[in-house]
């Protein structure tokens, strides 16, 4: 385990916390003391990451959630269950993701690397902003990747749900520039309220990316081929339990980190313009589908 600031009497909630980044991010701070609740789709996968979760971190207060990011019902379902269970949330790590080389459609009809990587964080993160709030000083850490620089045309508003023509590693690079986006923005309107907002750049991990079949092709073997030259989620966990534990990032707010520094995103990562549209985009798809 890294080693991490003293966490007793944080409540920490990590979104796809049952496997790689999130998995680790989970028995790093639920061995500093916090209680950790991850959230996960299948009830078999999530059992299975919360004893080990235990194992590894000597901790028992470690939980689970199920909830699919997919699914914006299913989204609301998990974080009422989550509002019921937490009194309070000192951070959320919204970490799930996930990379699909052919366009598949969510129960919603909604694009599904767009909703999976941010619609459901974003709608999540409002669900849970109250609370959040009310716990402060409290944190959100959003995990982006480096990979928003291959969006370098930027989000296409007219096209958010890539109907015309589907690359898949570049709706994943603008879903990537999504989270950078979502975080500034989210943490110009949670500023002087006590929670802070910051994104990462875990570096290039070994997750679970193309195990379920969201990677076939070229991609797959792309994946293979790298996969012996690039960190293992241990230490591509190491900047997200730094951005949700240190004392060092108290205080700083709507920032992008690679390797536990501040960096900066791309030029169309700082477009505080691009960052508001998005805003607003998402609260309109997000209202569009919601249940009577």
């Amino acid at each position: 385990m890294a080693d991490v600031a003293d966490m007793t009497g944080k409540t920490v909630v990590v979104t796809g916390g049952n496997s790689g980044i999130g998995l680790f991010t989970a028995v790093d701070l639920a061995g500093a003391g916090a209680r950790v609740v991850i959230t996960a789709r299948d009830e078999g996968r999530a059992a299975a990451a919360v004893e080990e979760i235990r194992r590894r971190s000597g901790s028992s207060s470690v939980e689970r959630v199920l909830f699919d990011l997919s699914s914006l019902s299913s989204v609301r379902a998990g974080a009422a269950e989550l509002l019921e269970r937490c009194e309070r949330i000192d951070v959320l790590v919204n970490n799930a993701g996930v990379v699909l080389t052919e366009r598949r459609l969510t129960v919603d009809g909604l694009e599904s690397t767009f909703v999976v990587n941010h619609l459901g964080h974003f709608l999540l993160t409002e669900l849970l902003v109250d609370r959040i709030k009310s716990s402060a000083p409290a944190r959100v850490v959003n995990v982006a990747s480096t990979a928003h620089r291959g969006a370098r045309r930027g989000l296409d508003f007219d096209d958010l749900q890539s109907e015309h023509g589907y690359r898949g590693m570049q709706v994943y690079s603008k879903s990537k520039l999504a989270n950078i986006s979502f975080t500034i923005e989210l943490a110009r309107r949670l500023a002087g309220t006590g929670v802070t907002v910051n994104c990462l750049h875990p570096g290039t991990v070994a997750t679970g990316y193309g195990r379920d079949g969201d990677a076939s092709g070229f991609l797959s073997f792309g994946l293979a081929v790298i996969k012996p030259f690039i960190l293992t989620p241990e230490r591509g966990a190491r900047t997200s339990v730094y951005l949700a534990s240190s004392p060092e990032v108290s205080d700083v707010s709507g920032e992008y980190f690679v390797r536990c520094r501040i960096r900066r995103p791309s030029r169309l990562g700082r477009d505080q313009e691009a960052a508001v549209r998005l805003w607003e985009a998402s609260e309109k798809l997000v209202a569009e589908h919601s249940a009577p």
